[in-house]
């Protein structure tokens, strides 16, 4: 079975997210407890594992992602990464919609290798942060707003680009007060940076402690952007150690994200 690793939202390797990529043959997922193994095993933020369904089905794919610890509803570098790994492989030509846990999804495939991903736009809403965690991120922060369901992440506005970019939280406590994770943004500092507005991403809820480049945080990052800004278009950077830019675009209860991928290792996974 072949298996190959992906950095996602990034133009060149060894930046932007990585994730594992299994494409399955056979009408049936493996079982749960051997798709968890692998994920541990190859240890990125999230494995997607990924089958054809067959003709007349609601997608073209079922699509199915794990951290190292759990299986997530929502997972967007993963989904790029999928896409780009179906499209090289000759598997679909412009686009592809896929049956996941958080309905069906469909991603474009446009020149020059940019894949474009149609998501859920996130339902925000206020919500009173405890005073722990508040503490844990080391933030004063301006805005807390829960996500949704899908996500079920708390997304935090702090003052400016420098306090996301110096946090070092305490990740104990956050994994103990959060069920997904926690995103932390804040304005763009110099409006010629070539992006919007800046995030951050901490999971170590579901084994994830800080996620390179996290697409499914921007169907959140999308919304409260858009209104903060005025813009249904805008760009975000993920400013982690690897870092990574991603295009957003808003179109009602629906967020489109956008960047490239590039495969670093395809290998084999053994029985």
């Amino acid at each position: 079975m072949r298996i190959r690793i992906v950095d996602a939202f990034t133009d060149r390797p060894f930046a932007g997210n990585p994730a594992g990529v299994v494409v399955l043959d056979g009408d049936e997922f493996p079982a749960e407890e051997w798709m968890q193994q692998v994920a541990a095993e190859v240890h990125q933020a999230e494995t997607a594992f990924v089958r054809r369904l067959p003709e007349g089905s609601e997608a073209d794919w079922a699509l199915r992602w794990f951290t190292p610890a759990v299986e997530v509803a929502l997972c967007g570098h993963a989904t790029l990464a999928t896409t780009h790994v179906l499209h090289r492989a000759g598997l679909i030509s412009g686009r592809a919609g896929y049956r996941t846990l958080s309905g069906v999804l469909t991603a474009a495939v446009g020149d020059g290798g940019l894949i474009t991903l149609d998501f859920p736009t996130a339902p925000l809403r206020p919500i009173d942060a405890d005073p722990e965690l508040v503490a844990a991120l080391g933030v004063d922060s301006r805005t807390v707003l829960h996500t949704g369901p899908n996500t079920d992440d708390l997304l935090f506005e702090v003052a400016d680009e420098k306090a996301v970019r110096a946090l070092d939280p305490d990740l104990r406590t956050v994994a103990r007060l959060t069920r997904r994770g926690v995103i932390v943004t804040a304005a763009a500092e110099d409006p010629a940076s070539g992006y919007d507005f800046v995030s951050r991403f901490f999971a170590p809820a579901v084994g994830v402690d800080e996620d390179p480049v996290t697409g499914s945080a921007h169907t959140a990052l999308t919304p409260f952007w858009a209104g903060k800004l005025g813009r249904t278009d805008l760009t975000g950077y993920q400013a982690s150690p690897r870092g990574g830019l991603v295009r957003v675009s808003l179109h009602g209860d629906r967020t489109h994200l956008s960047g490239h991928a590039v495969t670093t290792i395809d290998g084999d996974l053994l029985p």
